[in-house]
């Protein structure tokens, strides 16, 4: 690539990070911290973050904030690393498929599947009527587990969603660990669980903290699973439930800024641990660690480790699925009365097939601008001797460090009338160009890892054979570059489309009428609908698994790199 052409696509894309995403949260940042005086003029002031924090409500919200992050983390790295540990250290029965199915999680959004938990933990749900029927419970009085339970419910919903993520990254890190270092400890005597501590452990923290940093910042500032689960006292819902009075009320934004502070905090913290690993600098292992064969209880204790984890993690996911076939379910383990019924009423519901319409046509686009934007960077990061081209594969993945919540929040208070992003609200209050642009940038980190990923596999010599045949740089990106690494490309903007789908935060913030809403969004509301609104959520839940079940697997066919979709 021309050091020129190089040039021009970092200052574009730095233009547009800078308009679209640090511009943004700077603004959050900003409106938390300024003051206006009695002349009209403003001032820096701490009386807003001040307030925040002695309100005992507001520090009651940013505590279980904290808590739950850090209590979801705990719990995922609990669930994650065992897994990671005994599928690099050991070869079993069924491996392949299991090491998919624990993945399961993904396809389906954590305040979805908290509608099926509901239903199971309830007074009068599945599991006290299981407890009732075997007799270890009374009937007269069933207990309530989400009276009392229902940070522990979160903390878990969060933990069975999220649990892949961090998985992802520890096998990643553990595969590219030099196996010499290990067997060079056991040579010399080295007991197992001295090594796990002493060597495996060390090396393979970056990973772990690339996966736990991502798994606290998206619980810290998670909104759907709480807003399922009534609790209000929390600082994301704090921060839902002050967007009506946005223009007059500077809390939201100072609660806003905190989350941010905090997320970035979590994520330098992480990036310098990395920085500070040996691994980060030792040189690639020239072989790759066998896996240990093993076979009788052995490996039938392995698939169960497995089996198990996947059969918890779907429990929100069977939940969701029999409320969305039930006629009658109440007092009893499984439905009384089986119907179809509620998805032929969910497509005659006004908000289901528009909403279905309008999430198409809102991550269609956004795939496609994303796509534009990660092949251009990803092109700059492999093919150019720019020197700033690792700021630039940095920034690009900084969405996945900043909470949705923010970003959707920085969205909305720049929409408003007479300020930047107004030009982005189209006629009758159309969120569209809005919603495209915050999906793009939210989901262009899938796309340039997958990018870049094939272009450092493509052989670099068949673009500069046809380079010196007379192709132009374009005629050679359409016609050789872009069909060495079409399969990668898919894969990202696949999984990009079908995250772009289930979004949350932005959903929830952004799609303020009902004509404008995504699917999330229709969900959310079907839920508070009185009658059969439950079942009907749960229908168009069971549809978003299906699609999302659909595109993981066409981009982990077409190639597209697990682990490293995941990692800051």
């Amino acid at each position: 690539m021309k050091r020129g052409t190089a040039i021009t696509i970092s200052l574009i894309v730095g233009i547009l990070f800078a308009v679209f995403f640090i511009y943004p949260a700077g603004m959050i940042v900003k409106q938390a911290f300024e003051g206006v005086r009695a002349d009209g003029s403003h001032t820096f002031t701490l009386d807003f973050v001040a307030t925040v924090f002695r309100n005992p409500i507001y520090q009651e919200g940013l505590w279980n904030a904290f808590l739950l992050g850090i209590g979801s983390t705990l719990a995922t790295l609990a669930i994650a690393f065992p897994l990671a540990l005994i599928g690099h250290r050991y070869d079993f029965f069924a491996k392949p498929a299991l090491g998919v199915l624990v993945l399961a999680p993904m396809i389906l959004p954590p305040f979805v599947g908290a509608v099926g938990v509901k239903q199971m933990l309830g007074v009068n749900g599945a599991f006290n009527s299981l407890l009732i029927d075997l007799g270890l419970m009374s009937s007269m009085h069933p207990h309530d587990w989400l009276a009392n339970g229902r940070f522990a419910g979160m903390v878990i919903m969060n933990a069975l969603h999220l649990y892949p993520i961090l998985y992802m990254n520890i096998a990643a890190a553990l595969a590219n660990l030099d196996p010499a270092m290990e067997q060079a400890a056991e040579n010399l005597g080295c007991p197992p669980w001295k090594r796990f501590f002493r060597i495996t452990l060390p090396l393979a923290m970056p990973g772990v903290f690339a996966g736990a940093s991502i798994v606290f910042i998206w619980a810290f500032t998670e909104l759907g699973v709480p807003l399922v689960f009534d609790f209000a006292r929390i600082a994301p819902v704090q921060i839902f439930d002050g967007l009506k009075g946005l223009d007059k009320n500077p809390i939201p934004y100072a609660l806003t800024a905190i989350l941010l502070v905090a997320a970035a905090g979590v994520f330098a913290l992480s990036k310098l641990v990395m920085g500070r690993s040996p691994l980060g600098t030792a040189p690639r292992p020239k072989g790759r660690s066998s896996s240990l064969r093993v076979g009788g209880w052995k490996s039938a204790g392995c698939s169960l480790v497995f089996l198990t984890v996947f059969l918890i993690a779907a429990i929100p996911h069977l939940g969701v699925l029999l409320l969305s076939v039930t006629g009658r379910w109440y007092g009893t383990v499984v439905p009384d009365e089986l119907t179809l019924r509620h998805f032929n009423e969910a497509l005659g519901n006004g908000l289901v097939v528009p909403s279905i319409q309008n999430s198409l046509m809102y991550a269609g686009c956004a795939t496609l601008l994303a796509l534009v934007i990660g092949l251009c960077v990803a092109w700059v990061v492999v093919r150019s001797d720019l020197k700033s081209r690792g700021i630039l594969d940095s920034v690009v993945m900084l969405p996945l460090a900043v909470p949705g919540l923010v970003m959707a929040f920085g969205y909305l208070a720049l929409s408003q009338e007479g300020k930047a992003f107004h030009f982005l609200v189209g006629a009758g209050d159309s969120p569209f160009l809005l919603i495209v642009v915050a999906y793009a940038f939210r989901r262009l980190p899938y796309i340039v890892r997958s990018a870049v990923a094939g272009l450092q596999q493509s052989n670099p010599t068949l673009e500069e054979a046809a380079k010196s045949l007379g192709a132009t740089s374009l005629r050679t990106l359409r016609r050789v570059s872009i069909p060495l690494i079409g399969a990668n490309l898919a894969a990202g903007s696949i999984l990009a489309f079908a995250f772009a789908m289930l979004e949350v935060s932005d959903s929830l913030i952004l799609a303020q009428q009902a004509q404008h809403y995504p699917i999330t969004k229709a969900i959310y509301t079907l839920l508070s609908t009185l009658g059969n609104g439950t079942e009907l959520a749960a229908a168009l839940g069971v549809w978003a698994m299906v699609f999302l079940s659909i595109a993981i697997m066409g981009a982990a066919i077409l190639g597209g790199k697990r682990g490293g979709l995941f990692k800051v």
